[in-house]
């Protein structure tokens, strides 16, 4: 059985969906006002894996994810300028311009790094109405309130606010974080904007009437509205990076219980940050690294995807190139290995089946993507079958993704052309010693050939050559 780290109980836990056989899984998308670095994509690539595996083990999935293209601010502590409009005046476009141009950009590097496309994917400007709705339940049972302009969630009306992590309170007074800035208008230091109106930021290119005035939402009541809208008042699974467990995942959890009257999400998938040398990734640093970069520098993006899952999801990874260029090394080692098995026969599925099962222990145990990995090789040292072997890679390659079987075909088949190549050359040197009587060279460059395992024959229509 699937055992996955539940963060909101600090425990590993046996998986068990509210629905028996189906799996709603709701996945924190990008706010789409720049390209996104590897250090999300890191965060996709394993959410990838969860629901890939959750597929082979038998679940019906649902992945929904959500574009943040309003309401996003530079600030988690709802605070700066929105994050589109920031973008918007980088590039001198509309808000709307960058949200289609970096969404596309997103998707691309998704489909370089196969991780799937989610079944539902929503942009939060298309779900206003399901946010007001929300917004207006919250004021109906005294959840939210007024304030400046804003509404605000009231969390002094929880049992509990901090679900991930314990708090003191001096971790949130002014000047304490850096992302910490003083709001006049709320009532506790922990509440958090649900809607912003025209007096609170009148350069907002995107603005909505709404019953709270002119405005737009808040980043945080998005993801719950458009995960109840599409998988219901139960959710399986939410996943996204750890910087988002506090606040937008513990304001989440918030106001949708408060909103649904009732434990909303069973369990919480966190990945931990892609660092460098230097610490944890981030845009807001200036230059960051993308998909786009590490191919300009000769590496396929699988690498990077090869790179990831050596490690396990809930330790954090230190990016650096000598690590890609071993990731590189291993990896095309891994499909040249792939590549020189016979393919013929049928595979033998008892054979195959202690393979299988080292696989799925290794997935079962907290998703060890390492330890699965490792099962992989353990395959190709095996002795069993080339047909056992292709077919236990196949298998394993639904869930890790990269390409294996492919590639190696692309590899034996560029073999094949450079092998043909040099035959045709020696073929032709070959008629051109005949052609000056040079019968001796002609007969060694045959013997040659036959030790390459190439057969040729002079035939009416000219030479033709075979593999022996």
């Amino acid at each position: 059985m699937l055992s996955i780290y539940n963060t909101a109980t600090h425990k590993k836990e046996e998986f068990k969906p509210n629905e028996n056989g189906k799996v709603s899984m709701y996945t924190c998308g990008p706010t789409v006002y720049h390209f996104a670095h590897i250090g999300n994509l890191r965060t996709y690539i394993m959410e990838d894996i969860l629901e890939k595996y959750l597929r082979y083990i038998g679940y019906d999935v649902k992945r929904i994810m959500n574009i943040t293209d309003v309401g996003h601010l530079s600030s988690d502590a709802d605070t700066g300028e929105d994050k589109m409009l920031k973008g918007a005046k980088r590039e001198h476009k509309s808000v709307m311009e960058i949200a289609k141009f970096y969404t596309k950009a997103f998707f691309d590097d998704m489909q370089k790094l196969n991780i799937k496309r989610p079944d539902v994917v929503e942009p939060a400007t298309s779900c206003i109405p399901e946010f007001i709705k929300m917004i207006e339940v919250l004021l109906e049972k005294g959840y939210a309130y007024g304030a400046g302009g804003n509404i605000y969630f009231d969390t002094s009306k929880l049992d509990e606010y901090y679900v991930f992590n314990k708090h003191d309170a001096e971790d949130l007074q002014v000047g304490v974080r850096d992302d910490v800035f003083e709001d006049t208008n709320k009532k506790n230091k922990t509440d958090f904007v649900l809607w912003f109106t025209k007096s609170k930021f009148d350069d907002q290119e995107l603005k909505w009437d709404s019953p709270f005035g002119l405005g737009y939402p808040g980043w945080h009541i998005e993801c719950s509205a458009i995960s109840i809208k599409h998988s219901g008042e139960y959710l399986d699974i939410h996943c996204g990076g750890i910087d988002n467990a506090f606040p937008h995942h513990t304001n989440e959890i918030a106001q949708s219980e408060a909103y649904l009257g009732h434990k909303w999400c069973n369990y919480w998938f966190h990945v931990l940050h892609l660092n460098t040398s230097s610490g944890k990734m981030s845009k807001s640093k200036g230059e960051f690294l993308t998909v786009s970069l590490l191919q300009e520098k000769g590496y396929d993006p699988l690498v990077y995807r090869f790179f990831c899952l050596q490690s396990h999801y809930r330790k954090s990874l230190v990016f650096s190139y000598e690590g890609m260029d071993n990731a590189k090394i291993a990896y095309n080692k891994l499909v040249k290995k792939i590549a020189s098995l016979c393919g013929e026969g049928e595979p033998n599925l008892e054979e195959a089946k202690p393979f299988e099962d080292k696989f799925k222990e290794a997935l079962d145990n907290d998703l060890n993507t390492s330890l699965a990995v490792t099962a992989l090789y353990d395959v190709l040292k095996a002795d069993i079958s080339d047909a056992t072997k292709l077919y236990l890679v196949a298998d394993f390659d639904k869930v890790l993704s990269l390409n294996l079987i492919k590639k190696a075909n692309e590899k034996d088949s560029s073999a094949d052309d450079e092998l043909a190549a040099k035959v045709e050359a020696f073929i032709a040197e070959r008629a051109q010693a005949k052609k000056e009587k040079n019968f001796a060279k002609a007969d060694e460059i045959r013997a040659n050939l036959l030790e390459m395992g190439i057969e040729i024959k002079d035939t009416r229509e000219g030479v033709v050559w075979n593999r022996i």
